[in-house]
């Protein structure tokens, strides 16, 4: 009997990278070269950073492991049962940020962890990043620690911390870890890796050492790393970017203002420069040395992936599904991106609230179609596949293919957005690539509707450029878009109705939504179809006032609409938003910002969405009443 690919793949361990002492013994291996530690559950998807990070190691011909949520209580024998690697301990503390993943804007328990089975809350700490990493210095301290993630990514110098309300030193401070590697780390990890073992092989050594590794790290400089070097280590040049110390920001919020525009910029510059923090905390687990000062060095991100280095990384063997020790078990991310495809890396919206921007970057790296094609041909087979694609998006659904028109005015531009507070007369807004994309994918016989899950950006849609043949290609992307690959809803995030507060955020003008809101009726009207827009709105942004969301209220009111999609602003580490809410300055302008900030104010903010809850208790508290007189007259 034939057994399904996929199926079997359920069943047994081979096809995924190990993460049992048993799973390594069965490939025959009698050393690993490095061992990764994830916050998430494993799943063999390029969704999932350690997968990811696991196999373009592997790709390299590095043996790998992971250990996906090891148990941090107790004798910590998940951090000892693998041993110790040939190069370097590796940390992915989870796809989201690990605070925000467990906890609301007002601090209270989710109901669930996404990247756990059973969505479990017992099963990763807070700041994973920095309990692995304590553990394994504790445990292991000769041995190269490097962390990433997104964690990691936003923490990478002095940062506002929501949920502990206080400025916190870059996490290789707090967590001790030897090196941080920021944004996509494809790159990073895999010159890291090599860097290392050519090192291992050119003086015979069985394993390289926290001394060797740190020495490697200095002498030959690691793009799109960071790393904490001792004032006599440090040389600077006169490109660097000196930032305030973390110890003159605790004094002055105003200078954290300023040093956080400095790291926005440089995320999102083709070519940047080197930034340097110091700070006289002595970095965990190392020996205290009075008046020793240290310096948090950032060393400039990689230039953006090349097409083919992105389509290498998602061509890789994945199995596109939990591990085996799962079975049976429901990872709620998983489901929700298990038939969905990411078509492109970055988001040039620069929305001040958004991670993306100092992770990802603005520039766009796309996938090739036939990288695409391929990776759907695979969902196909799944046995479970009913037809129905859930998503064809990205960061942002309709940026795929895009870019700056000519590149050299790109490697000059410091801009964080490409978009705002108007579209860049550089940018090439076409949606060809994308209809290319959607019709080849709705013409596979297996296919029977492919959805766009993603957030869409109506501004680029609407954009009216220069060239009159894309803005008629716009428009039939729109038509095409919500005629055939909306799932009864789309969402779209205008996020405000105060031009203040859209300015702060940097999203265009309300006055946009409506006239995408008019396209998608008519085009709704004329295909006799019954479909709803829905928009997100966030509360408690900088700059929002009690009057800003009464506004809001009533203008979504009037329009129909019952607001379902919101919610409370959260800062997230390392944001505009977020530096501007703490600080009470905005980091460009330094101007003072308004921010709701005690529970009352972001609470009472956000109770503006739900005037008609309010309305229908009014109208419950007077049923009564009126029955109760009937009542009375009966008598």
């Amino acid at each position: 009997m034939q057994i399904n690919n996929t199926e079997h793949t359920e069943y047994n361990t081979d096809r995924f990278l190990p993460t049992t002492k048993k799973e390594v013994e069965q490939r025959g291996w009698d050393y690993i070269d490095v061992i990764i530690f994830s916050g998430d559950a494993y799943v063999d998807h390029p969704s999932f950073a350690a997968a990811v990070i696991g196999r373009i190691l592997e790709a390299e011909g590095y043996r790998v492991a992971i250990v996906p949520q090891p148990d941090w209580h107790g004798d910590f024998r998940d951090f000892k049962k693998l041993g110790e690697p040939r190069l370097f301990f590796a940390i992915a503390p989870g796809c989201m940020d690990s605070m925000v993943n467990k906890y609301t804007a007002r601090k209270r328990l989710r109901s669930e962890d996404a990247y756990t089975p059973d969505g479990r809350h017992d099963k990763r700490p807070e700041y994973p990043t920095i309990v692995y990493t304590e553990i394994l210095k504790t445990l292991y301290p000769d041995t190269p620690v490097v962390i990433g993630g997104i964690e990691a990514s936003m923490r990478r110098i002095t940062h506002y911390d929501y949920w502990q309300d206080r400025l916190r030193p870059s996490i290789l401070i707090d967590s001790g870890a030897d090196l941080l590697i920021y944004g996509m780390g494809e790159l990073p990890i895999v010159s890291l890796a090599n860097l290392l073992n050519d090192e291992l092989i050119n003086h015979d050594l069985e394993k390289i050492n926290s001394d060797t590794f740190h020495r490697l790290v200095i002498t030959k400089t690691q793009p799109q790393t960071a790393i904490v070097l001792t004032d006599k280590e440090l040389k600077t040049n006169d490109d660097d970017i000196i930032l305030f110390s973390h110890e003159e920001c605790l004094k002055d919020k105003k200078k954290q203002a300023q040093n956080v525009r400095h790291i926005e910029e440089e995320s999102n510059r083709m070519y940047a420069q080197r930034i340097i923090q110091k700070t006289q905390i002595t970095p965990n687990k190392r020996p205290e040395i009075k008046g020793m000062t240290y310096a948090i060095v950032v060393n400039p991100p990689y230039p953006p992936m090349s097409q083919s280095q992105v389509d290498h990384s998602f061509d890789l063997p994945y199995t596109r599904l939990p591990h085996p020790k799962y079975k049976g078990k429901r990872i709620p991310a998983y489901e929700m991106i298990k038939f969905s495809v990411n078509m492109h890396r970055g988001c040039f919206g620069g929305c001040a609230f958004c991670t993306i921007s100092a992770h990802q970057g603005k520039f766009i790296v796309s996938r090739s179609k036939q990288s695409i094609m391929k990776e759907i041909k695979q969902i196909v087979k799944m046995p479970d596949f009913k037809g129905y694609l859930s998503d064809l998006g990205g960061p942002s659904a309709n940026m795929y293919m895009m870019g700056g028109i000519d590149k050299s005015i790109c490697k000059q531009c410091k801009r964080p957005s490409c978009i705002h507070p108007k579209v860049c007369k550089n940018l090439n807004t076409d949606h060809s690539p994308l209809l290319d994309i959607y019709h080849e994918v709705d013409a596979l016989p297996e296919i029977k509707k492919s959805f766009i899950g993603s957030g869409v950006r109506y501004d680029l849609i609407l954009h009216h450029s220069d060239n009159e043949k894309i803005n008629k290609t716009n428009l039939r992307y729109a038509r095409e878009l919500i005629e055939h690959h909306v799932s009864g809803r789309l969402k779209v995030a205008p996020e405000h109705t105060s031009d203040n507060v859209l300015r702060l955020m940097r999203k265009p003008p309300f006055q946009l939504f409506y006239d995408f809101k008019r396209l998608f009726d008519n085009v709704n009207k004329n295909a006799h179809l019954n479909q709803q827009l829905i928009p997100y709105f966030i509360s408690s942004h900088p700059g929002c006032t009690n009057k800003d969301m009464a506004q809001l209220a009533d203008l979504t009111r009037k329009m129909g609409y019952k607001l379902e999609q919101v919610q409370d602003f959260t800062p997230t580490p390392m944001t505009i938003s977020t530096e501007t809410w703490y600080t009470g300055y905005h980091p460009y302008t330094l101007e003072p910002v308004y921010s709701a900030k005690t529970p009352e104010e972001k609470k009472q903010q956000n109770q503006y969405f739900f005037w008609y809850k309010d309305q229908s208790k009014q109208n419950e508290n007077k049923t009564p009443n009126k029955a109760g007189k009937k009542k009375n007259k009966r008598r």
